[in-house]
């Protein structure tokens, strides 16, 4: 392909992307396929010659879109949001363009001081002091292994990424509700998931910290060496909120490593009412969240932070001579922040995101968020038909539709069997979670576009669903 091709076919792109995201409440949020309906239409063999870019574009319309799941929908509700934005799009275009590996300093200067200066702004929008730094990693699941392998490292004296796990009586804390991914670290951090102690939760789904001090007691009476907490503010769920001070504090008296969860509560804090949230996290030791979540960044962009540097560099920093250049004591060489040596140019976005909204036009959109969330709790509430499930302390309801003298299996089914409905008319998208056996829906309302219609025509297509 040519310059002047590539001109003409990316303006033809630029223009299909403009078209789709102004037209995309008219896609089916969820596409009705079963399995196998794309890959049988797909070549059985990679073509022998290269094909025109206007047969490739034609079959990625005609083929890839009618099966995607439409994340930027106004109309998706589910899990949580995987949003984006026209600046951020655009940002990815030219972060695409440029190509750079952005593992060092001397690879990308510009990647690196941006991201420098990328995470001091971070931190001053969600209110952290200034002993806090931060890298922009791919997920708030690499950042929760990040975390645990420092606290091993620490708690070793550094020295089992040299002699490997001689023996393993570590124990990780973290409630019932927390995400699946502090699993997925221990065993992978080679603590093992047998020592991953789930603290039960109270009435609103948040650790209980006098369970969570008994069990480390218990722990250490039993010869165990209790080694982390990971808190929850915004567990995935329900986004219950754990109590976030008293879990430091039992932290702080028993020497262990306190990380902290906000995947997708972090943005709230740009909130200045929302900073309750963040109550004693000056005293922890690590935290995460991820603006690809509800700061509408494109996938994947999760801002860690710490406060001692100097463990998470110990932890990952391996320079063999091929990697050394003359400015390593002068400049952040991000591949010594955690897993990966490779490195995407994920500044780039955040930055034209944060300029383009600037703090006030973020902060507008998450009030709207909260507020619709707010709204929608109460058309629950005043619906004898639909109870609430769970406190709303940010943008995510938990509900069902109940019938009188319905048994709890006869309940779930009903609600299991609605939201399927739901889903494949194509004009939402929820999931659900289970809390205490009961099959629950989760009606999450974070997508950059949505507007308190979409909330409106949700509400209105649940209710005909489930009565008529």
């Amino acid at each position: 392909m040519n310059s002047e091709e590539f001109k003409k076919i990316g303006h033809e792109f630029v223009e299909w992307m403009a078209g789709y995201l102004e037209n995309i409440e008219d896609y089916p949020v969820k596409p009705k396929l079963k399995p196998g309906d794309i890959y049988r239409q797909l070549p059985d063999l990679p073509p022998g010659e290269g094909e025109s870019m206007a047969a490739i574009f034609r079959d990625f319309r005609e083929v890839i879109v009618p099966g995607m799941t439409h994340w930027q929908s106004p109309s998706f509700h589910a899990y949580f949001p995987g949003n984006s934005s026209k600046p951020s799009v655009l940002a990815e275009m030219l972060t695409a363009t440029l190509g750079a590996q952005c593992m060092v300093w001397a690879t990308s200067p510009a990647a690196t001081e941006l991201e420098d200066r990328i995470m001091e702004w971070l931190r001053e929008m969600v209110g952290l002091s200034t002993e806090w730094v931060g890298s922009i990693q791919n997920g708030a699941s690499d950042a929760t292994l990040n975390a645990l392998l420092t606290a091993r490292e620490r708690a070793s004296g550094f020295t089992t990424n040299h002699t490997g796990l001689t023996t393993n009586n570590f124990r990780v804390y973290a409630s019932e509700q927390i995400h699946s991914s502090v699993d997925k670290a221990v065993a992978i951090a080679g603590i093992g998931r047998d020592n991953l102690v789930k603290i039960p939760v109270d009435e609103a789904f948040a650790l209980q910290p006098a369970k969570l001090a008994t069990a480390i007691d218990r722990d250490i009476a039993a010869g165990k060496r209790p080694l982390m907490i990971v808190v929850g503010m915004g567990t995935t769920g329900t986004t219950a909120i754990d109590p976030l001070a008293e879990i430091v504090a039992i932290g702080r008296k028993n020497n262990l490593w306190v990380h902290v969860d906000a995947a997708l509560a972090g943005t709230a804090l740009i909130l200045p009412e929302m900073r309750w949230l963040a109550a004693g996290l000056g005293e922890a030791d690590s935290f995460v969240f991820n603006p690809h979540k509800w700061m509408f960044t494109n996938f994947d962009a999760s801002a860690y932070f710490v406060r001692d540097k100097q463990a998470l560099i110990n932890t990952f920093s391996v320079t063999p001579e091929y990697l050394r250049t003359a400015e390593d004591d002068r400049v952040n060489n991000y591949r010594d922040w955690g897993i990966p040596l490779g490195r995407r140019f994920r500044a780039l976005k955040l930055w034209f995101v944060i300029r383009s909204y600037g703090c006030k036009g973020l902060q507008e959109k998450i009030r709207l968020h909260l507020q619709l969330a707010r709204w929608f709790k109460r058309q629950v509430e005043a619906d004898d038909r639909f109870e609430l499930l769970a406190p709303v302390p940010l943008n995510t309801v938990c509900f069902r539709a109940i019938k009188p003298g319905a048994s709890l299996a006869e309940l779930n089914a009903f609600n299991e069997n609605l939201m399927h409905r739901l889903n494949q008319s194509g004009e939402l998208f929820l999931t659900h979670v289970k809390l205490n056996g009961v099959f629950t829906l989760r009606m999450v309302i974070g997508q950059t576009e949505v507007a308190k219609k979409h909330v409106e025509k949700a509400w209105q297509l649940i209710k005909e669903k489930a009565f008529k």
